[in-house]
């Protein structure tokens, strides 16, 4: 079996397409690979690393205004399409599944066009508007959240398969997450972390609530600060005159490369709401204090917090609302056994831990009927 894998510019559409890869390897160990990116995203470094052959072609994102930019997109568009074709061509692919980005919009175009089963997955409650215009075009729309289904009006066929991130998270052993922090499994973890890269709202926030967490010794609080806010953090304690060796229930990480592990034996987690994350904190039902990121595209992170939040699996803070005495209140709600019970429940239902395994199940019954 041959397959395309298309997704770029940010690691939220790479990761997904990779994760898809893994589970077609385990099933379909000959399965052979080409991923088709653009020139100028990070999928080029991530996935060279995999080993999975990589293409390029040169594509840019429509301007949601009217501008003469977006004519050069449409000529790149074309090209991209021709380039696709092209690629398509000498690969023959069973199937081409696009994970969201510009670069899927000629990709999966192009596969359409020539009769090549096709896949789409959208990570976000709300799409993006590459998807949304593929959706059109594409056999299956796989979405992650229930909500997003209303957005695929004109689609020919919609799944609800969760994210294949969610796979890479459920399988973790949560007395590993413990060995790791040196923590006794009768604590209950509390984690801060902004994603790989840090938030520093969420940095600034902890450091207001920092002097109070002391007295709350049932609990360990574990701040991942992001590796480019790591030394500020530490300065910035220090230049508070708060000494860490008082405070033996915290922890302060720059990253953490077992973070499954660590999420496995969180009871809450304070984090931004990007479409990864959700992925994996409902596989595992972890309540999240979820601090939506105002800098991304369309706003789609207040819109995937806003329908956790909806579901009852999660509580929303906007950035701007946001301070230590709110944040510190929302932790103590949130961790209340009879509330936490309620969320953890709430979580687990909109959670699918077999997402991966669900789109390679669509993937081999569509080839099927395709052929």
């Amino acid at each position: 079996m041959k397959v395309v894998l298309s997704g770029g510019g940010t690691g939220g559409h790479i990761y997904p397409a990779l994760a898809i890869a893994k589970e077609i390897k385990k099933q379909i160990p000959n399965a052979e690979f080409l991923y088709i990116g653009s020139k100028k995203g990070l999928e080029k470094g991530i996935v060279g690393k995999t080993g999975i052959p990589f293409v390029d072609i040169e594509i840019t994102g429509f301007k949601r205004k009217l501008s003469f930019e977006n004519v050069k997109t449409i000529v790149k568009f074309l090209k991209g399409i021709k380039t696709a074709k092209k690629y398509l061509r000498e690969f023959q692919p069973d199937v081409v599944i696009g994970t969201g980005g510009y670069v899927c919009g000629p990709v999966l175009y192009a596969a359409s066009k020539e009769k090549i089963p096709t896949i789409i997955h959208e990570q976000n409650v709300i799409p993006g508007l590459t998807n949304q215009f593929l959706s059109r075009y594409v056999d299956v729309v796989a979405i992650s959240f229930e909500g997003a289904r209303e957005h695929f009006s004109h689609a020919k066929r919609i799944e609800l398969t969760g994210n294949p991130r969610a796979t890479e998270v459920v399988n973790a052993n949560p007395m590993n997450g413990f060995q790791s922090l040196g923590i006794s499994p009768n604590k209950k973890i509390i984690l801060f972390v902004g994603g790989s890269r840090g938030a520093n709202a969420i940095n600034e926030c902890f450091l207001e609530i920092l002097p109070l967490l002391g007295q709350y010794q049932n609990y360990h609080f574990v701040y991942v600060t992001g590796e480019v806010h790591y030394e500020h953090i530490r300065r910035e304690i220090k230049n508070r005159e708060i000494d860490l060796k008082d405070y033996s229930n915290v922890s302060i990480f720059p990253y953490l490369y077992n973070m499954p592990e660590i999420l496995a034996a969180t009871s809450l987690i304070v984090s931004r709401a990007g479409a990864s994350t959700l992925a994996e904190i409902t596989a595992l039902g972890v309540p999240a204090i979820l601090i939506p990121s105002p800098y991304v595209t369309n706003n789609h992170q207040e819109k995937n917090a806003k329908w956790l939040e909806e579901q009852g699996a999660a509580k929303m803070i906007r950035e701007k609302e946001l301070n230590g005495q709110i944040l510190m209140q929302t932790i103590l709600e949130m961790m209340d056994e009879q509330n936490r019970t309620k969320v953890v429940h709430a979580s687990k239902l909109i959670g699918q831990p077999d997402a991966a395994r669900r789109i390679v199940l669509i993937m081999k019954s569509l080839i099927q009927t395709k052929k």
